[in-house]
């Protein structure tokens, strides 16, 4: 099978001779094996496994997103990626980036409400005034 991972701003991994690759779901981790029927998943945040011939066994840490396989290509889609060959430290990788990652979003989505709930009670009261 032929690997893609890609993120929103371009690829982060492109594998070919993939014979595995292990997924999570919400419903649980699944296999894929290069016969397998085509599909599509989403992906909730979780290791990716895939293994080469030449490689071994290789870990992705990724956010939630979609896998595609058609045929003999998978392409798998995420917000955010991130490789290592050592679960722990790939662990501990994962949870200082993306932790402050989601800090910063639910930081950002506070002040966007703040100036949407702004903006429409002024817009109320300029209706208010006519």
């Amino acid at each position: 099978m032929n690997l893609k991972v890609l993120l929103p701003y371009g690829i982060f991994a492109e594998e070919t001779g993939v014979s595995r690759i292990v997924a999570e779901t919400r419903a649980g981790a699944f296999g894929l094996l290069p016969h397998r029927l085509d599909c599509v998943a989403a992906l909730v945040p979780g290791i990716l496994i895939y293994e080469t011939a030449a490689d071994g066994e290789r870990f992705v840490a990724v956010d939630e997103g979609v896998l595609v396989k058609a045929g003999a290509q998978v392409l798998v889609s995420v917000r955010r990626a991130q490789a290592g060959a050592d679960l722990k430290q790939l662990r501990h990788q994962v949870e200082q980036e993306f932790l402050t990652l989601d800090a910063q979003e639910q930081n950002l989505r506070s002040v966007m409400a703040k100036l949407e709930s702004g903006f429409v009670r002024r817009f109320a009261s300029l209706n208010h005034d006519r």
